[in-house]
C-alpha cells in the first residue's frame, strides 16, 4: 500500500467535492488517501464486510452488486463507492467487483467521518437525499430569485416606441427592460407610454431610449422579499429589475407581490369558501401553479408541498359537493366520497388529473342511485373545469363502475384479491390508495379493513402485487448514466412520474399490504414499514432518502417551468441539472432499484 503524493492532489483537483476544498485542506486530505489495485474479476469487498474506508476510482471500472446478485451500478473514474455503508453501520451495503483492472484511492473511515463533520460541502455531497429543513413560505424571507415568475422581457435601446408597446401588449407585461448585451440600461413602463408618449405627443417611431428611465433602481437575486417591499415603498416604484453581475435576470412587479399573497394557501381557502359558482372557483385554482412555485421556492420538504397542494383539491371537492347538495337537497342515504391516486395519497403536484369514487350505503334504492350519479357527474365536471382534468382511465365517480354501494365494492375487492389478473392488479393498485374527502368515513373503514385482511392472507395476491410493483424501473443506464426516453416528443428526457416516483409509490403500497398498514401517503407507508419491521431500518432509511431526492427534483423541475411561464409537466432533461445534482439523482435511482431487487427476491420465495 503506497501513500498518496502530489499525483493524488492533481487527481483530486479534478473530482468533486475535492475540487472546492481550500488548497491547504486539499493537501492535508490527499495525504490521508492510500492506493490499492485490483485485478479484473477480483472482489474489492463483499456484502456485510467491514469497510476499509471510502473508495474513489482513479483508473478502471467497478461493478456494484446488491445482496440478491443484481447489478445496481457500473462505476468509472472519479466515482465513489462504499459511502452508504460507512454512513450507516460501517459494513458494506453492497458487493464491489473490479470490472477491469482498477486503481482506487481509499480514505479511511475515521478520516472520512471526521471530514463529514468538519466540511459542510463535503457532507452535503455524501449525505445524498436528506430532506432540507422546512421553512415558512413567507414573502419577507424568500429570495427574489424564487419570486420571479418568468424571464424578463427585454428590448434594444434602438427599438421604436411603437414596437415596444406592441411587445408589451403581446407579452401581457407592464414593463420592458432596455438592455445591451444583457446589461440593463433602462426601464420602460406602461406609465411611460402614457405620460411621456401620449401626453407629450411624442412620435411613436422614436427609440425607446428617449423615454426610458435610465439606470433604474435594482436588486440582486439574493435580496429578500422584504427588500423588494421596502425598496418599492421608499422609491414609490412598481417595477424592480433584478440584476446579477450587471446582467438582468428578472423583474419583480407590484402584481407579483399581490399575486404572492393572493396565491397563499390561506387566501385561496378564504376565496374558495366565498366562491358561489364553479367559474369563480376555477379562477382561484388557476393560481395553483404560482402557489406551487412559492412553496418550492420556500424550500419546504416535498411532502409538505404536495400536502398543501392536495389540501386545495380536497377543499374544491368538498365545495362542489356542498354546491350540489344545496341545489338538490341532502343525500338520501349515507355515502363517502373518496379520492384515490395522488390525491388519495396527498401527493399531488402541478400536474394532476382526478381519480375518485363514491361508496354508498347498502340500503340505497334505485332512485337514490339516480341522485348519486347526478352528484358524481356534477363534481367530476366541476373538478375538470377547475383544472383537475378527467382521468384518462375513466376512474371517476361519474363512471357508474366507480359509484356503487358498499356491498358491491366489497365484492369487487374480494374478486380482485381472489383472482389477481393484470386488470385486477391495476385496479387494486389505484383503489388501495383511497382516502375519504367527504361523507361517512365508517363506510370506507369497513371496506378498508375487509380488503386489507383479505389481501394480507392471500400470498398469491401479494406475489402478484409485488410483480406489479416491479414493472416501473428507475431510469438507469450503463456507465453511470441515466436512461432517457429514446424517441417522440419527450426524447432525451426522464419521466419523473412513471420512472421516478411511481416505483417508490408501488414499493410503499406493497409494504402496506404486507403489514396491513393503514397509512396511504407513500412516505408514511415507508416509515410505518420500518417501524413494524416490513423493511430493515437501513434499507427503509435509504429508500426514504432516495424518495426525498427524486420527489424534490420533480417539484423543482415543475417550479422552474412555472417561473418560465410554461405549463408544468413530469419530463425532465438530465442535461438541465448540474452534474452534482444529476449524480445525486442517479444514486437515488440506484437505491430504488436495490429495494426493487430485494422485493423481487422476496417475491420469488413467496
Amino acid at each position: 500500500m503506497e501513500h498518496a503524493e502530489n499525483p493524488v492532489i492533481s487527481f483530486l483537483q479534478s473530482a468533486h467535492p475535492y475540487d472546492v476544498l481550500p488548497s491547504d485542506r486539499l493537501h492535508q486530505l490527499a495525504a490521508q488517501f492510500s492506493r490499492k489495485t485490483f485485478r479484473q474479476g477480483e472482489t474489492i469487498y463483499a456484502y456485510d464486510d467491514w469497510l476499509d474506508g471510502l473508495y474513489l476510482i482513479k483508473e478502471g471500472t467497478v461493478e456494484i452488486i446488491d445482496i440478491n446478485g443484481a447489478q445496481v451500478s457500473f462505476l468509472q473514474k472519479h466515482n465513489h463507492f462504499g459511502e452508504r455503508g460507512l454512513l450507516r453501520t460501517g459494513r458494506a451495503a453492497t458487493t464491489a467487483i473490479a470490472a477491469s483492472d482498477v486503481v482506487v484511492l481509499v480514505l479511511s473511515s475515521a478520516v472520512f467521518k471526521a471530514e463529514i463533520e468538519r466540511n459542510v460541502e463535503f457532507a452535503r455531497y455524501f449525505k445524498r437525499g436528506q430532506a432540507r429543513p422546512a421553512a415558512a413560505a413567507s414573502l419577507m424571507t424568500q429570495h427574489v430569485s424564487d419570486l420571479m415568475a418568468r424571464d424578463p422581457i427585454t428590448c434594444a435601446p434602438t427599438l421604436p416606441i411603437k414596437d415596444c408597446a406592441t411587445m408589451m401588449r403581446d407579452a401581457k407585461v407592464s414593463s420592458v427592460a432596455v438592455t445591451q448585451d444583457g446589461a440593463l440600461l433602462g426601464l420602460v413602463t406602461v406609465r411611460d407610454m402614457t405620460n411621456k408618449v401620449l401626453a407629450e405627443g411624442r412620435n411613436s417611431t422614436d427609440s425607446v431610449s428617449t423615454i426610458m428611465t435610465k439606470n433604474p433602481i435594482s436588486l440582486p437575486p439574493t435580496a429578500l422579499g422584504s427588500d423588494v417591499i421596502h425598496k418599492m415603498l421608499e422609491a414609490k416604484i412598481g417595477h424592480l429589475p433584478i440584476v446579477d453581475a450587471g446582467q438582468i435576470v428578472g423583474m419583480i412587479t407590484q402584481t407579483d407581490i399581490t399575486g404572492f399573497f393572493g396565491s397563499s394557501q390561506t387566501q385561496m381557502i378564504f376565496d374558495l369558501s366565498n366562491a358561489e359558482t364553479i367559474t369563480q372557483m376555477a379562477r382561484i385554482t388557476a393560481r395553483l401553479p404560482q402557489f406551487l412555485m412559492q412553496l418550492v421556492g420556500a424550500h419546504l420538504a416535498h411532502e409538505v408541498v404536495t400536502r398543501k397542494i392536495t389540501d386545495i383539491t380536497d377543499i374544491v371537492t368538498r365545495k362542489l359537493i356542498t354546491l350540489f347538495e344545496t341545489q338538490n337537497g341532502a343525500a338520501p342515504v349515507p355515502y363517502a366520497w373518496a379520492a384515490c391516486g395522488s390525491q388519495g395519497r396527498r401527493e399531488q403536484t402541478g400536474v394532476s388529473d382526478q381519480d375518485n369514487c363514491l361508496i354508498i350505503a347498502p340500503s340505497a334504492s334505485a332512485q337514490d342511485m339516480v341522485y348519486f350519479h347526478a352528484m358524481a357527474k356534477f363534481v367530476c365536471d366541476g373538478l375538470n373545469t377547475c383544472g383537475y382534468v378527467y382521468c384518462p382511465g375513466d376512474m371517476m365517480a361519474m363512471n357508474p363502475r366507480w359509484c356503487q354501494t358498499l356491498d358491491l365494492w366489497q365484492n369487487d375487492f374480494s374478486t380482485w384479491i381472489a383472482k389477481p389478473d393484470t386488470q385486477a392488479q391495476m385496479l387494486a393498485s389505484v383503489m388501495f390508495d383511497l382516502r375519504v374527502i367527504s361523507g361517512n368515513e365508517t363506510l370506507f373503514q369497513s371496506l378498508q379493513e375487509t380488503a386489507l385482511i383479505a389481501a394480507k392472507d392471500n400470498s398469491i395476491f401479494i406475489a402478484h402485487m409485488m410483480a406489479n410493483a416491479l414493472k416501473h424501473a428507475p431510469p438507469l443506464g450503463l456507465l453511470r448514466g441515466l436512461a432517457t426516453i429514446k424517441s417522440g416528443e419527450h426524447r432525451n428526457h426522464i419521466d419523473m412520474k412513471h420512472a421516478g416516483v411511481v416505483p417508490v409509490v408501488d414499493l410503499g403500497r406493497v409494504y402496506a399490504l404486507q403489514g396491513r398498514l393503514l397509512p396511504v401517503n407513500t412516505r408514511a407507508r415507508i416509515e410505518a414499514a420500518i417501524e413494524f419491521g416490513i423493511v430493515s431500518k437501513s434499507g427503509g432509511g435509504d429508500l426514504l432518502a432516495a424518495y426525498d431526492t427524486i420527489a424534490t427534483v420533480r417539484l423543482e423541475h415543475q417550479a422552474r417551468q412555472v417561473r418560465k411561464d410554461v405549463p408544468p409537466d413530469n419530463y425532465l432533461s438530465p442535461s438541465s441539472l448540474p452534474a452534482f445534482e444529476r449524480s445525486h439523482l442517479r444514486d437515488a435511482f440506484v437505491i430504488v432499484r436495490t429495494m426493487q431487487s430485494s422485493l423481487s427476491a422476496h417475491a420469488a420465495r413467496v
